[in-house]
Order: structure tokens, then C-alpha cells, then sequence
């Protein structure tokens, strides 16, 4: 994917980064949710990105091999990748044919596609064009307790954290029970405001912005859960 204005962020699993013009992403076909960049200056004229996807049956139809013959993997599941002049260049080209749709018939864009795999394959340097093929079909594993940690911190409801871990909310919720002792709810909003008085002691800032930062999208939540927790308000404490 690449970013033709503006700023996003991109939450994975196990990973957290921004894209811009000067970056651009590399991933598998897992979850992943695009978030709104903290500099709104970036965003004011609005977002724009390429994205560019590949399935097992055009691979094959674009290169006439078999991936299930080679046994390379990638050591990432999603990855921000530099643009560097051949990207640029090539993101130039796309954004042309997506400009004059007229010119984009079967074969070009065949052609452009396949100019992508072999670019990215160069960069990434993988052994051939059909192994870097084989590692992207190959998602890595991840651990369950290393996704909660990751994303501890981060604004997500339920139903995103589960599919980040890629399960139903029920599987999600007792696999979470299994693993910390806790349900999902207790366990992250205790952790959340733990977090909060932490940074309440070593912190001058507002208390809203401390309440935003540990992954509160409310603050009279915030400060509910916080009294009951401590006894007192998020303010008072601080002075305590």
C-alpha cells in the first residue's frame, strides 16, 4: 500500500506505524486497522493511498509456477517499507493509469503487477521471485499474549482486539480468560488506569490527555473507573 496524500496509522497484531508519502506498507493477508494520524495538519486535504493486492490464482496465472514448491519464509507478518526511487517511480506509473482509466487494459495491468513482484522481491531480497510469492501466502504465527501486550494501550473495542488475534469475540473472550485470569474488560481497564496513575505522578500534562493516551475514548469513563480503582479523582491523586 502506498500513500499518495496525507498521513495513517496502521495497528496490526504486533505492530503499530505511520504511513505517509515517504513510506509505504508490505503485508500478508491478515487483520490490520488503519487509524487517524495524530498530526491533523497532514491530513487536511484529505487522505489518498494505491493499494495493491495479490491472490494465489493471479500469481500463478502472472508467473505460471507453483508457490507450494518453495518452502521460504518472510520473518514479518506486515512490514513499512521505504520509497525509494524505483517505488516512487513506479507509484507515479499506477497513479497515471488510475488517472486515465482508458489506458489500463488486461495485459498493462498484468504487466504492472508483475513489474511490483519482481521490484519488491529485488528489495526484500529474497532468493527468487517465487520464493518472496510462497513467504507472503505464508502468514507467521503469533502469540496471543504478545498481541494483547502490544496493543495493551491502544483504543479497540472487543471485536477488534479479537479479530486482531483472529477470533469470533467468544473465542476471543475465553482464550483472554484462559491466559491472564481475568476477563477481558477487568484485566485492560485495570492495566489501562495502573497505567494512568503511573503517569499521573511523573507527568505535568492535563489528566484528559493521560486518560486518551493509556486508551480511554472517554473521559467520565476515565475518571469513573479511576475512582473506583484509587478512591479518588485522577486530579486528586496526583496531588496526594
Amino acid at each position: 500500500m502506498f500513500v499518495n496524500k496525507g498521513e495513517v496509522g496502521i495497528r496490526a497484531p504486533e505492530d503499530y506505524f505511520m504511513l505517509n508519502k515517504s513510506t509505504a506498507m508490505l503485508a500478508k493477508c491478515l487483520n490490520y486497522f488503519f487509524e487517524p494520524s495524530p498530526d491533523q495538519e497532514s491530513c487536511k486535504d484529505g487522505i489518498e493511498s494505491i493499494g495493491i493486492f495479490l491472490y494465489p490464482s493471479l500469481v500463478k496465472d502472472l508467473f505460471a509456477f507453483d508457490i507450494t514448491q518453495s518452502k521460504h519464509r518472510l520473518s514479518y507478518n506486515l512490514k513499512q517499507v521505504q520509497v525509494d526511487r524505483l517505488l516512487e517511480n513506479y507509484k507515479e506509473s499506477i497513479s497515471i493509469l488510475l488517472d486515465n482509466p482508458e489506458l489500463a487494459d488486461e495485459q498493462i495491468i498484468k504487466t504492472k503487477l508483475k513489474e511490483f513482484i519482481l521490484l519488491v522481491s529485488k528489495s526484500e531480497e529474497a532468493p527468487s521471485e517465487l520464493d518472496f510469492l510462497a513467504g507472503l501466502f505464508q502468514p507467521n504465527e503469533i502469540e496471543f499474549k504478545s498481541v494483547i501486550r502490544q496493543n495493551l494501550y491502544a483504543d479497540l473495542s472487543l471485536e477488534q482486539l479479537a479479530a486482531l488475534c483472529h477470533l469470533s469475540v467468544s473465542s476471543f473472550k475465553r482464550k483472554f480468560k484462559e491466559a491472564f485470569d481475568e476477563s477481558p474488560k477487568k484485566y485492560l481497564t485495570r492495566k489501562k488506569i495502573e497505567k494512568a496513575a503511573a503517569l499521573l505522578k511523573k507527568q505535568n500534562g492535563r489528566v484528559s490527555d493521560i486518560a486518551y493516551e493509556v486508551g480511554f475514548d472517554s473521559f467520565s469513563t476515565f475518571s469513573r473507573n479511576f475512582i473506583k480503582t484509587y478512591g479518588k479523582s485522577p486530579s486528586s491523586y496526583r496531588l496526594s
